[in-house]
């Protein structure tokens, strides 16, 4: 599938991490986001209805804060406040580059989202719009890879993309430290799961597991590779039930 073809009624939720948005640091880079937010802007054009979820790791990571004596649901507080800050920057460029945009968080905060409803996103969505989740699911101990699949299953996606920073699919083992690793073009979550396989989590791989809901993991960092991925491209790694 081309970026060229109509991809009206294709519904994706695409996973972005904090660190992409901080380019490395802490802290928003408005050049990355801009980019992202272009790549987004591309694929609505054609007619896909998406939704985003963000991260919050240029900011804060909960289990980080939490190996440095912070009490573990406070740290995950913190984290999902900065989910919420990378959304309004999302909003932002994206609004620049003319796509009609609402954030919805799962913590209430009036003035600058909406309430996390799924019904209205789905509404949202059907009008052209880009939904984007902020603050996880609003409890602590929850990933952002597990409120991914959630969000996707409740609003009815046709599939959930983890967009990852320095890996562009599933390997069989990390390439960053083994030579040997092997980048798998296809696998179900079962095979993921027992093989241990941490490219996501396994929360995320067992919610769609057991609602066959397809995944695409892929690397953030291939040239136009959020609009290929969204639009349906063959790239990454494609996880399925088996």
């Amino acid at each position: 599938m081309t970026p060229n073809v109509p991809h009206s009624g294709r519904r994706v939720l695409l996973k972005l991490s904090g660190e992409a948005f901080g380019g490395g640091n802490v802290g928003v880079d408005p050049e990355v986001v801009r980019g992202i937010a272009r790549q987004i802007a591309t694929a609505a054009r054609q007619g896909v209805q998406i939704a985003v979820v963000m991260g919050g790791g240029n900011f804060f990571r909960g289990a980080q804060l939490q190996q440095r004596g912070m009490e573990r649901a406070r740290a995950d507080y913190m984290g999902m406040l900065g989910t919420v800050m990378n959304c309004l920057a999302l909003q932002d460029f994206l609004e620049k580059e003319g796509i009609d945009t609402r954030v919805q968080t799962a913590i209430t905060m009036g003035q600058v989202a909406e309430p996390y409803i799924p019904r209205r996103a789905i509404r949202h969505l059907e009008k052209g719009r880009v939904v984007i989740f902020g603050a996880g699911a609003g409890m602590p101990y929850f990933s952002t890879d597990t409120v991914s699949a959630q969000r996707a299953l409740e609003i009815k996606c046709d599939a959930v993309l983890m967009s990852k920073h320095g890996v562009d699919g599933v390997y069989t083992a990390d390439p960053r430290t083994d030579d040997t690793a092997v980048k798998l073009e296809e696998l179900t979550f079962e095979e993921a799961l027992v093989s241990n396989l941490r490219v996501v989590d396994a929360a995320a791989f067992s919610l769609c597991m057991d609602n066959d809901l397809p995944m695409l993991v892929f690397g953030i960092d291939g040239q136009d590779a959020i609009t290929r991925a969204l639009c349906g491209e063959k790239i990454g790694t494609r996880v399925i039930a088996g």
